[in-house]
């Protein structure tokens, strides 16, 4: 499948946790296979740009963030500004047919929010054209990340999609002493979202969710390109209560995706921290590595299958991916075309 196939263009992709970003910051980030400069300029504001000078192709993140807000390139010390406008040659003594406000690198869309940097990658063609969207934003007032799990899988960015979202794979690849359990029928709803899908909320199965409370539900839902929210709320010591996790794909290259889980919960619910801190890398971990396992049957190209119930999310996926990247293409709306249905399977 070709690159242009596999990337999902006219969405916002996570770039960045924006704590790890400081003023005078500079960053090289691959996305979708592109370079892209993430960076913070001395006054605190968030800027990204094509992470290649227009003049001899050095990488700005090389360079420096300057007192004025500009990134300076570090070969000849050409100057940009945040939307990509070149604001000085040092070289030129006047008099040269060479105007630097003619000159230009790529300025991405970027939004700060929820302690998150997102990047737009417009679809070619649309590189000015203003962002069809917003950022998805957590469902929370004030929202500040609590804890955060990043890591590199090895593979593409519908692998790691689809095995993130798969309701069966539970009792085998997250199978711990400490977490093993005997597969058993689930029964769950499932509605559709303006980009994705809801598998609407209900009473969780797993016995560690009690230690939240006997009313505790939980919702989960998977929006374009790639990100999943699963919400876990209920009443805890009289107080009322939502810790959001939030799992982004970041695909860097064809074969390479940055997965990242950022939980959010109120102050007062810190103590459920630790739990975090010792199980979540093991369960991302988890994920990562059957992956990577998979990548090796993958090399001989097989022939796939997809079944129902368990694999539907998968199927709608895909589904929705084709008729986003069509809605791209033709310039159209996106319609989603998935109704609310129920789905069973044993896991």
């Amino acid at each position: 499948m070709a690159d242009d196939d596999l990337f999902l263009r006219d969405l916002w992709y996570m770039a960045a946790q924006a704590a790890s970003l400081k003023r005078g910051a500079l960053r090289r980030e691959m996305l979708l296979g592109e370079p892209v400069l993430i960076g913070r300029m001395k006054d605190g504001a968030v800027f990204a740009l094509r992470d290649i000078c227009p003049h001899r192709g050095v990488p700005l993140s090389a360079g420096r963030v300057m007192a004025e807000n500009t990134v300076e390139c570090p070969y000849h010390g050409w100057r940009f500004r945040a939307d990509g406008g070149c604001s000085l040659i040092p070289s030129l003594v006047g008099g040269e047919p060479v105007d630097p406000a003619k000159i230009r690198v790529r300025a991405y869309p970027v939004r700060e929010q929820d302690g998150l940097i997102w990047v737009y990658m417009a679809a070619p063609g649309r590189e000015s054209a203003p962002p069809r969207s917003e950022p998805p934003k957590v469902p929370l007032e004030a929202p500040i990340p609590r804890w955060v799990e990043s890591q590199i899988f090895s593979c593409s960015i519908d692998h790691a999609v689809i095995g993130l979202m798969d309701p069966a794979h539970g009792p085998y690849v997250h199978s711990h002493w400490w977490w093993r359990r005997k597969p058993r029928e689930k029964v769950k709803n499932y509605a559709p979202l303006p980009n994705g899908f809801v598998m609407t909320r209900h009473k969780p199965t797993k016995p560690v969710y009690s230690l939240l409370g006997a009313d505790v539900t939980t919702e989960i839902t998977l929006e374009l390109p790639s990100t999943r929210f699963a919400t876990i709320a209920g009443t805890l010591l009289g107080r009322s209560f939502a810790v959001v996790g939030l799992t982004t794909c970041t695909p860097l290259d064809a074969q390479t995706t940055r997965v990242t889980q950022t939980f959010y919960w109120p102050a007062w619910l810190g103590f459920i921290r630790p739990f975090f801190t010792l199980m979540g890398p093991t369960f991302l971990g988890d994920d990562r590595k059957i992956v990577e396992l998979q990548r090796e049957g993958l090399k001989f190209d097989p022939r796939l299958m997809l079944i129902q119930d368990a694999d539907v999310p998968a199927i709608w996926y895909h589904r929705l991916k084709k008729i986003w990247a069509d809605s791209v293409a033709s310039d159209t709306p996106f319609v989603n075309p998935l109704k609310e249905t129920t789905l069973r399977w044993r896991s």
